[in-house]
């Protein structure tokens, strides 16, 4: 099926030529296929595709459409007639609020220019000395043969750099470690408010509510303490994300609200910590059960650094490296499902689609999907090289998305992966031990659900 099939036509005269998408059987009375993703999201999404290319779901009383292939999900991101919203940036929302991650339109367009200068290439190698150092700082904080908990140190690790590289005020780093404290708990709730828009069941004042309800407010206040420093210390500070945003002026000429600049600041620290930690925590789980990879990983970065650690000059020399984190991303993504919202009846791929539709994608099922990825199962970091990477399908793997909705900080995360990665796997050898848990831990993110690894030197 080609992209082009998917652009509107005309209205025909006589029958209307356009589907109506199958209706996925199953489901449970009342909640529909939100039963199922709550039971198993992440088989349910993996099997839609038997059903067709684009198929219908009920989720509570309301019908959602489902996009299963690649270049459909492709032409939905790229054309305005879909915008951002549905089920998963309504609960966003709370926690992003009116952010460049969930705006559309002007306001989105206004946004992502006034983003755009912060992860400049340029800027970029200014960041990343504030990531080797984070980096390096972790490798040292852990003991030969100690349990180390990896998901909730490369958490920490990554709002600290995301902190101390876009938003550099002098208490930053005491407040880096309350964030990432604020956003554990904060994430643990917002799934199932995904799933289950049932308002009036998390009013309820239930231990999990309210220990939800006073995260989200303790890290509002945190980002307006924040914002608050730096306007005290007026002009003449770093050239970081918060400077920018605090110049920016709006189509008037104004200066933004602080309001505007709470949630870009909110955003970037959700995307920047949230993403790039599963990630690692993945890519760390990946290599214990990879030994081969993991071998070939640190003779790359040996035979590129000797003794020392590496920097970011070093990353264009690391190509295995980088394919290790795609790979890793491709089979084991952090943001896994996706929603948008049709704001007009059109089609796609020849069927209809409704106004005010709400439809879902998966990049988890369609980096996994056996139609696009030989051994789809199987860790392969050398599908990647270039000799092989043609035979993949265009739209078949996007871990930053595309078109304008693509990640602006997606250079960044790159470079801070690599630089995490090769510091730590070349000074430690990470073994599981009988703590370790690495089934998959389903909220708005997928993490390894008990990541406690045993650091042994090399």
């Amino acid at each position: 099926m080609s992209v082009e099939s998917a652009i509107p036509v005309p209205a025909a005269s006589g029958p209307d030529p356009l589907r109506t998408p199958p209706l996925v059987p199953g489901g449970a009375p009342l909640l529909g296929h939100a039963w199922n993703l709550v039971r198993d999201p992440l088989g349910f999404l993996a099997k839609l595709r038997d059903h067709g290319d684009l198929v219908r779901i009920r989720l509570g009383p309301k019908t959602a459409y489902a996009v299963c292939d690649p270049e459909l999900v492709g032409a939905l991101l790229k054309r305005p007639e879909y915008i951002v919203g549905g089920p998963l940036w309504d609960t966003l929302e709370v926690l992003l609020g009116k952010g460049v991650a969930t705006s559309n339109g002007k306001l989105h367009r206004r946004q992502r220019r006034m983003m755009q200068p912060a992860f400049r290439p340029e800027r970029i190698a200014d960041y990343a000395k504030v990531m080797e150092e984070e980096a390096r700082a972790t490798a040292a904080r852990w003991r030969p043969g100690e349990t180390v908990d990896v998901g909730a140190e490369m958490f920490r690790t990554a709002v600290r750099i995301v902190s101390r590289s876009l938003l550099e005020v002098d208490s930053i780093r005491e407040k880096a470690d309350r964030i990432a404290d604020s956003l554990h708990t904060v994430f643990e709730g917002l799934y199932r408010r995904m799933v289950l828009s049932v308002g009036p069941l998390y009013r309820v004042p239930t231990p999990a509510n309210r220990r939800f309800e006073k995260a989200l407010a303790d890290l509002h206040a945190l980002v307006d303490e924040i914002i608050a420093e730096r306007r005290v210390a007026g002009p003449g500070g770093p050239a970081d994300l918060l400077a920018e945003l605090l110049r920016a002026t709006d189509e008037a000429g104004e200066p933004i609200t602080d309001q505007e600049i709470h949630d870009h600041v909110v955003s970037l620290v959700v995307a920047g910590a949230e993403n790039v930690a599963s990630t690692l925590s993945w890519t760390f789980h990946l290599l214990t059960e990879h030994p081969d990879q993991e071998r070939k990983l640190v003779e790359e970065v040996n035979s590129v650094a000797g003794d020392r650690a590496i920097t970011f000059a070093d990353l264009g020399d690391l190509p295995h490296t980088r394919n290790v984190i795609t790979e890793a991303m491709r089979i084991r993504p952090a943001a896994w499902i996706f929603t948008r919202r049709s704001v007009a009846e059109t089609e796609l791929g020849g069927y209809r689609i409704p106004a005010d539709a709400d439809i879902v994608y998966s990049v988890y099922a369609m980096q996994r999907d056996p139609r696009s990825f030989e051994r789809h199962l199987e860790f392969d970091p050398d599908r990647w090289v270039p000799e092989r990477v043609a035979d993949i399908p265009e739209f078949a793997m996007m871990p930053f998305s595309v078109g304008n909705r693509k990640c602006p900080g997606d250079h960044f995360s790159m470079a801070e992966l690599a630089l995490i990665l090769g510091t730590v796997a070349p000074r430690w050898r990470l073994e599981r031990v009988p703590e370790t848990d690495s089934g998959t831990r389903v909220g708005i993110t997928l993490h390894p659900k008990r990541l406690v690894l045993r650091v042994m030197p090399r």
